[in-house]
């Protein structure tokens, strides 16, 4: 199966800023976390948005090049595979072309109201490939 990756553009605010001039290692943790969810948003069906939840369960981040104040920065978000409540996604976090970092992570489906983990319909998996 094919993915559908999705786009997400990062807004470098000054509080990303560490000591050093650029962006801090945390910074790209927040958007990783942001464009996995709105790429949950952007392709789920609203009542399926509504009734889940997702957690990150691990984060495996390679960090290429720095990301500066008034960089134009664009994380590319690729679900690879949904595994019963757990979904794996590569992250690309890009200035142009450049990569600045590579994120691989894994993330728990929960039920909005009972918060425990939640198999999606195979219909909603469907829409993302």
């Amino acid at each position: 199966m094919t993915t559908i990756p999705h786009a997400y553009a990062i807004a470098v605010d000054p509080a990303d800023i560490d000591f050093m001039g650029h962006v801090n290692n945390a910074s790209y943790l927040k958007w990783v976390q942001e464009a996995v969810v709105s790429h949950w948003q952007k392709l789920a069906p609203a009542d399926a948005v509504a009734a889940h939840l997702w957690v990150a369960i691990r984060h495996e981040i390679t960090y290429r090049k720095p990301a500066f104040l008034d960089d134009e920065v664009i994380a590319t978000v690729i679900l690879e595979k949904v595994q019963g409540a757990r979904a794996f996604y590569e992250t690309i976090i890009r200035r142009g072309e450049e990569v600045l970092a590579e994120v691989k992570s894994s993330w728990c489906c929960l039920d909005a109201e009972t918060l425990r983990p939640a198999r999606l319909a195979r219909s909603v998996v469907d829409r993302f490939f």
